[in-house]
Order: structure tokens, then C-alpha cells, then sequence
């Protein structure tokens, strides 16, 4: 006869043994990254969202002009018609939807052809600062001594400097300032705030144990800065460079508005600005539409930039 005690015993240790292996539960969720917690978070940010398709838009006519518009910033068709004739506002993405200049010009293919002008040097200048701040505060952060002393000093004496003050100076210099004239003077004066941040970040980082612990392996000092320090030290730079690029938008403005910009045949937004000042109280459309874009397109940079600081700073969280 089979024994029934040794069959209740393997009974019994079996049933929980079963319970424990269908009783696991999910595993637990993988922790996000900072760059996945912040694209978390700007999904979610009304104010990303808004400026982020301001952007999309601009960006867009700024490389195809030709899906907005078919007519030419600067080709006059009948200069007695349409000398400086208010905006037709029930002809939308015509040629004469927001009227025209004081030299017969269609506004709104000026505003189209001239998105391209300040997007350019928007976007070159924050590129060029960015990499040229971000190696100088590297290189002064993680060396230090003399090195971090003299390239402070440097960076010290170009804070010193008033930007656009400078950058008049600069440009005043140039008969014809073409769009990488203007990025080049620009970026030449507008490194130093990354540099700063980047050198911060540079000292903070260089002390962790993951960097001491790959200097102790042997890791070159190209490997250390690029592979260890950059990738941790991107976040706040990326934050500084998003909220200038609106900057360096609005001080190409100016310095067309003040003549010393951008020059023809270049189709700029602050250049229609300064032609319709001395039209504002006979056409005032011609002062305000370009003024409408270039405030519509810093704040859009702005915005954008303000959305993705709150998402990759933890000290706003």
C-alpha cells in the first residue's frame, strides 16, 4: 500500500512552492534617465507644446519659402498701384495680404524670405558659441591653475564689453555684411556666458568617482573630458544656449534696425523695420508687421528655451 503521510508531506511542500513561483508580481519599472524624465515632462508643458510649433513653423518657412509664397521680397510689379497700400485682409496668403512698402515691395513675401535671414543667424550664432564656450569652459574647469586663470581673465574681459555695443563696432568695420558676417561678429562677443556655465559644470563634475575612477584606469585625458565630463555636463549648457538663441534673434534685429546688419540684396526683418519707421504715421503696417514677426519669433525661442530649463534643471522640480 502506498503511504498517505509521505503523500499529504510532498502535497503540502508542493503547493507552496507552486504559490511562490505564480506569486512573483511585476518586476520593477526601470528608472528613467534625465533626458527621458525631461522629454517626460516637456510632452506635458503647455508653454513647450506652443512654442515648439511656433518653431516648427518658422523653421519651415525658413527653408521652403516657396510653399508660402510665390511672389518676390523684392520685385516691384506697379510702383504707382501699390505704393505703400494698407493690407488686404481678405486675400490671406496673397501677394497683397499685408499690404506693401514704401518701394512698391509685397510685405508678407518680405516677411516669408526674411524668416530665413534671422533663423540663420539665430541658430548659427547659438551653434558657434555654444562649441567654442563649451570647449574653453572645459578646458578651464578640468585643468585649472593657470590655465583656468588665464582663460577666466580672457572671459572676464570680453563680459566686459557691451554686446551690441561691440558688435556695432565690430560690423561697422565690414562695407558688405553678409549673414556669416553677422554670425561671426556675434559669436565672437557671445561665448562667455557658456563658457562660464560649462566651466562650473566642468569643476563640479570632475570630482565624482566615476571620473577620479577613469583617471585611475589610465583613460586619456580627450577620452575623460568627451566621454565622462561632456555627457554629464550638457544639460545646463543645452538650457543657456535655448533661451540666447531668442537673444541673438532680437540683436540681429537691431542691428539692422540701426544700419549696421545685414545689407541687400539679404531680405531682413529689422531692415523693414528701420525702412518703415519714417513711414509710421502715413503706413504704419509697414512698421508693424515686421516687428510683430521678429517679437513673435523671440518669444517663441524664449519660451521654448524657459520650458526646457524647468525640465532639465532638478533645482526646479
Amino acid at each position: 500500500m502506498p503511504d498517505k503521510t509521505a503523500e499529504k508531506v510532498t502535497t503540502a511542500t508542493a503547493e507552496p512552492a507552486a504559490a511562490v513561483v505564480t506569486d512573483t508580481g511585476p518586476a520593477p519599472a526601470k528608472p528613467r534617465s534625465l533626458w527621458s524624465d525631461a522629454w517626460h515632462d516637456l510632452r506635458r508643458n503647455p508653454l513647450f507644446l506652443v512654442s515648439a510649433v511656433l518653431i516648427f513653423f518658422l523653421l519651415v518657412m525658413a527653408i521652403w519659402p516657396s510653399l508660402f509664397t510665390s511672389a518676390s521680397p523684392r520685385d516691384v510689379e506697379n510702383l504707382a498701384r501699390d505704393f505703400r497700400q494698407p493690407p488686404q485682409w481678405g486675400h490671406v496668403f496673397q501677394r497683397d495680404w499685408l499690404g506693401f512698402d514704401g518701394q512698391g515691395r509685397s510685405i508678407y513675401a518680405r516677411i516669408v524670405y526674411g524668416a530665413r535671414a534671422s533663423i540663420t543667424v539665430g541658430v548659427g550664432v547659438t551653434v558657434c558659441v555654444t562649441v567654442l564656450g563649451t570647449f574653453i569652459g572645459m578646458i578651464a574647469g578640468y585643468f585649472g591653475g593657470w590655465t583656468d586663470t588665464l582663460l577666466s581673465r580672457t572671459t572676464d574681459i570680453f563680459l566686459g564689453i557691451p554686446f551690441l555695443l561691440g558688435a556695432l563696432v565690430v560690423l561697422n568695420s565690414f562695407e558688405k555684411r553678409s549673414v556669416w558676417v553677422v554670425i561671426l561678429a556675434l559669436a565672437f562677443l557671445g561665448w562667455t556666458q557658456i563658457a562660464r556655465v560649462a566651466r562650473g559644470a566642468v569643476i563640479t563634475i570632475k570630482q565624482a568617482d566615476y571620473v577620479v575612477a577613469a583617471k585611475a584606469l589610465g583613460a586619456s585625458t580627450t577620452r575623460i573630458l568627451f566621454r565622462h565630463i561632456l555627457p554629464n555636463a550638457i544639460a545646463p549648457i543645452i538650457v543657456v544656449a535655448t533661451i540666447a538663441l531668442g537673444g541673438y534673434i532680437a540683436a540681429e534685429a537691431t542691428l539692422s534696425f540701426l544700419g549696421v546688419g545685414l545689407t541687400e540684396p539679404t531680405v531682413s526683418w529689422g531692415g523693414d523695420v528701420a525702412a518703415g519707421r519714417t513711414d509710421l504715421r502715413i503706413a504704419p503696417h509697414t512698421l508693424i508687421v515686421p516687428s510683430v514677426m521678429v517679437s513673435i519669433t523671440v518669444l517663441s525661442f524664449l519660451m521654448f528655451g524657459d520650458a526646457v530649463r524647468n525640465a532639465l534643471d532638478p533645482k526646479l522640480r
